[in-house]
């Protein structure tokens, strides 16, 4: 587990270095190009227009949670693996003045790059922090919303990043996050012993309906998996090769079976269930 978070830390970092010398990150594989069919076209022109340069040159995500989640006005919104803060101050803009955004990295090159864009964004209500996903430094029912880009895939202990999601989330509170999802069981075994893939955004990635039961078994309720993208073994090919996996049997083997996804959950509103049945009449 600490190896893994070891070369994220390292791949990230080059990444945010990366983008704050103006040229644009890529995933981890070597190649730009390898990439574009996770990480290209996720944000429209006005949404790149209204965030620094460098916040966009860095996004590494899979989807774009901040399209697709429903922030309000005067919302607390955390996020989870934020990166150069693309959807922290895109969020930021959502909610308002009267709202709060936290964005959570382990990785300090990726918080200077963060603070560097909240600062040139003029945003006032952000705060970038450090620390683990496996371990919120935030207290119990504090945000409304979690949101996260492609990044509890590269967590070796999804239980415990989402249980630690439902613990600081308010009741009520939702679970909004873009994420790259296994359509299917028997993830091919050259996948999964490639760590640079867990950078990568594919291995690491768990299968649909264990991602629905792990949500479920942490108390979320309302759990909803919409694919957003699905990744064909074209796309893959070069990313593969340079992971030392050419094998066209693997190939044909992932061929549609991985697939960005948004993901959806609600933490219970005790008070508001209780009151909707008897028990408060």
């Amino acid at each position: 587990m600490d190896s893994i978070k070891t070369v994220v830390q390292q791949k990230y970092g080059e990444a945010a270095r990366k983008a704050r010398s103006g040229a644009r990150a890529d995933c981890g594989c070597g190649t730009s190009a390898c990439c574009d069919p996770i990480t290209s076209d996720l944000y429209d022109d006005t949404q790149a227009a209204a965030i620094p340069a460098a916040a966009l040159l860095a996004s590494l995500g899979c989807g774009n949670p901040t399209a697709l989640a429903e922030l309000r006005s005067g919302e607390t919104v955390l996020d989870l693996g934020s990166g150069g803060g693309i959807d922290v101050l895109l969020s930021a803009q959502r909610v308002g003045p009267t709202g709060k955004v936290y964005g959570l990295d382990m990785t300090d090159d990726m918080l200077t790059l963060a603070r560097e864009n909240q600062q040139a964004s003029g945003l006032t209500n952000v705060e970038f922090l450090k620390g683990e996903i496996e371990y919120i430094p935030l207290p119990d029912n504090s945000v409304d919303v979690i949101i996260s880009n492609c990044v509890i895939n590269l967590s070796a202990d999804k239980d415990r990043v989402i249980a630690e999601a439902f613990r600081v989330l308010k009741p009520g509170g939702r679970f909004a996050v873009s994420d790259v999802v296994v359509r299917g069981e028997g993830m091919p075994e050259a996948l999964q012993r490639s760590m640079e893939l867990w950078v990568g955004c594919v291995a690491g990635a768990i299968e649909e309906r264990r991602y629905r039961d792990k949500l479920t078994r942490a108390g979320f309720q309302r759990v909803d998996v919409e694919p957003t993208r699905v990744y064909r073994a074209a796309d893959a090919r070069q990313f593969l090769a340079e992971a030392g996996i050419a094998d066209e049997t693997v190939l044909a083997e992932m061929d549609g079976r991985f697939m960005s996804a948004f993901v959806r959950a609600q933490k219970p509103d005790v008070a508001k269930d209780c009151c909707a049945s008897t028990c408060c009449r």
